[in-house]
């Protein structure tokens, strides 16, 4: 009991007086105005990753994958950093704006949580994604978009880590693993997008699955475009970080390919 109570005060105590940044380790602070700012979203925009999955969506992500965000990222996922949610949701914000949700034509916006097995939300003793996904709604109604976590997405069969995993392993893997929740197609008739989020993208492999199963359920039309004549939810992707070399580039020296989906 003794011992259970140093353990706990000492917990307390880094949650007062935080042993340092979360993304460099300086100062007593949760997270340093460096490590802030590269998770500002400034830099966000869209990214392919490399071969590319077919019926990936179009996927914007706030920054990229290296040095401080991972370790911001890690910390919140495995380690139950929880004031993280905070920034890692305005990131994930950053990267639905992005994407189009707020602009002309406005209409709702519905986030869907890549869903995490049970086991390691007991694990980890919280769900990161949602975490992540319910901050970053409410950046964006704070911002005048209204937006809102719709987690109607469920696991139907148990899938192994995907750690270590290479990108066809993970399709693998993950094919036929989710299932849309009965009346997740509700969703539908107050949303102009769709848009699935998690807190990062590497093959792609998740996100596809992820937009099949909507798909299938009848929730959202490809290519993140503007709802068609259907009436479907344009159905699109976000997350926190990507590669840096899967960002696609813009400007004049942009190639057709460099422009392209990969529906």
């Amino acid at each position: 009991m003794r011992e259970w109570w140093r353990v706990l005060a000492g917990e307390l105590g880094g949650l007062v007086l935080p042993v340092g940044c979360a993304g460099c380790g300086a100062g007593r602070t949760v997270l340093c105005g460096a490590c802030r700012s590269a998770l500002s979203g400034a830099g966000a925009g869209p990214v392919r990753p490399s071969p590319c999955p077919a019926g990936l969506p179009v996927v914007h992500a706030a920054t990229a994958y290296r040095e401080a965000v991972r370790a911001v990222v890690l910390a919140h996922k495995e380690r139950g950093a929880l004031p993280l949610a905070a920034v890692l949701g305005a990131a994930l914000a950053a990267a639905v704006r992005a994407g189009g949700a707020g602009g002309a034509g406005g209409g709702g916006v519905a986030l869907v949580p890549v869903p995490s097995a049970r086991h390691r939300v007991r694990a980890r003793g919280h769900d990161p994604a949602r975490r992540i996904a319910l901050a970053a709604s409410a950046r964006l109604r704070r911002e005048g978009v209204p937006a809102r976590v719709t987690p109607v997405l469920r696991l139907r069969r148990a899938v192994a880590d995907q750690a270590g995993l290479g990108a066809v392993q993970r399709r693998e893997n993950l094919a036929g693993a989710l299932e849309a929740r009965p009346g997740a197609g509700r969703v539908t008739g107050w949303a102009a997008r769709i848009v699935i989020v998690d807190d990062l993208v590497t093959t792609g492999s998740t996100l596809v699955e992820a937009a099949r199963a909507l798909r299938a359920a009848g929730i959202g039309a490809p290519g993140g475009a503007a709802a068609g004549a259907t009436g479907a939810a344009a159905l699109a992707a976000a997350v926190v970080a990507a590669p840096a070399d899967s960002f696609v580039r813009r400007g004049p020296g942009a190639t057709r390919t460099d422009q392209k989906t990969c529906e």
